[in-house]
């Protein structure tokens, strides 16, 4: 892969027509450390948010030993990259071939669930030869909880409910060697407090269900810095999931665990486009809705934006962007601040694109080419290069 030292530079090289994404090894392995060194646990990096082989081996390098993987393709593309990584199988319905297959074939032990009909498909699927069930499951319990704190909601689809939780946390412990229990807050957590709200369920749960725990797992939803959106530290987070953690009615070697996806690969990626037209202010840029800016159309995702043809200040002014397609729903409302001046033939560096952005571009309409660079610069935000600080450290709230 070609190196440069920032988008500039690439533009100047290439003057490329198709979208160029531009990676940065250093700032995921940075998060990766971060993680490592700070979260008070295990981190598992959720596959999901952004497979590029690239980057799950500079995790690894850097400490990720652990892998949340939802799918059975994510399970090879992992195990087959990275043959001595935990592979923990998150996703709380799977088929039973793919049970199979991740158990038999790829020495994953760890399933999520969060009904009977999925504990009851998980031992069936992987019983041995001799019919008896296998003896080394280990099983997370996914219990719903408030994503009110987040900017995407994840409360809906999975996660059983309080009242169903103990019976459930019960029926498992008959078979699992080791037992969980693991929540998602929702994506984009603005508040450490999303976190308290979730483990206090949590002690409810296990004190009903009355059975040894031996895993907590927090999941997601640890936030990036977008515009509009500046999270406190991450070392908030977790130093009030630690709190929350070490007064759980859990087993007194239990584990506690986090599923980072976005924190861990929001700032190894941006992306280069070159605007095709401008109509007033709404620029018809060549990615869009079915590319790598899935987010801003879908969910009106403010991603950074900066001009890349001159170093002069220049009044701004909010764009509203169009995608290459030929489909109306290839649209970002925005607003994205560029120079008022910004004209066809200019490009522009949209940052944060490492999670859901890259891993969301399709080939709809014959648009998705997209060739990978290097540059070695900094990405265009961080949470994790010292500059997101603060006076105060009030919004960390304790219920001990």
């Amino acid at each position: 892969m070609q190196q440069y030292p920032d988008a500039r530079s690439v533009v100047r090289a290439l003057a490329p027509d198709e979208p160029v994404i531009l990676n940065r090894p250093h700032a995921a392995a940075r998060a990766a450390r971060f993680f490592v060194e700070k979260f008070p646990g295990r981190s598992l990096y959720a596959v999901k948010a952004n497979p590029s082989p690239d980057l799950i081996q500079i995790l690894w390098a850097n400490g990720i030993t652990h892998y949340d993987v939802a799918s059975i393709a994510e399970v090879r593309l992992v195990h087959g990259l990275l043959p001595d990584a935990v592979l923990c199988f998150m996703h709380p319905v799977k088929a039973r071939g793919a049970i199979r297959e991740a158990y038999f074939q790829h020495g994953v032990r760890t399933f999520s669930l969060d009904s009977v009909e999925e504990l009851e498909k998980i031992v069936e699927a992987t019983r041995g030869a001799d019919g008896e069930p296998a003896g080394d499951l280990r099983l997370c319990v996914r219990l719903r909880v408030s994503s009110e704190y987040s900017e995407l909601s994840l409360a809906s689809k999975f996660g059983c409910d309080l009242t169903e939780a103990p019976d459930l946390l019960q029926h498992c412990r008959q078979f699992a060697d080791w037992l969980g229990v693991c929540f998602h807050v929702g994506s984009q957590a603005m508040t450490p407090f999303a976190y308290v709200q979730a483990l206090e369920r949590t002690r409810a749960a296990i004190a009903a269900a009355s059975v040894v725990i031996d895993m907590i797992d927090v999941g997601g939803g640890f936030p990036s810095v977008y515009p509009g959106m500046e999270p406190p530290p991450l070392e908030d987070y977790f130093a009030i999931i630690h709190r929350q953690f070490e007064a759980l009615p859990i087993a007194y070697n239990a584990e506690l665990w986090c599923e980072p996806g976005r924190a861990l690969s929001a700032e190894y990626s941006s992306l280069i486009v070159r605007v095709e037209k401008r109509r007033g202010e709404e620029l018809y840029i060549n990615d869009g809705a079915y590319g790598a800016l899935f987010d801003a159309a879908h969910v009106g995702w403010k991603f950074p934006v900066r001009a890349l043809e001159d170093d002069l200040i220049k009044p701004v002014e909010g764009f509203a962007f169009y995608g290459p397609t030929c489909d109306d729903a290839d649209f970002m409302e925005g607003p994205f601040e560029l120079p008022e001046d910004i004209q066809a033939g200019d490009y522009i560096e949209i940052g944060m694109i490492g999670a859901y952005g890259a891993a969301m571009k399709t080939e709809f309409n014959g648009f998705g080419a997209s060739p990978r660079v290097i540059v070695e610069d900094a990405p265009m935000a961080s949470l994790y290069d010292g500059t997101l600080l603060r006076e105060r450290r009030d919004n960390v709230v304790s219920l001990r």
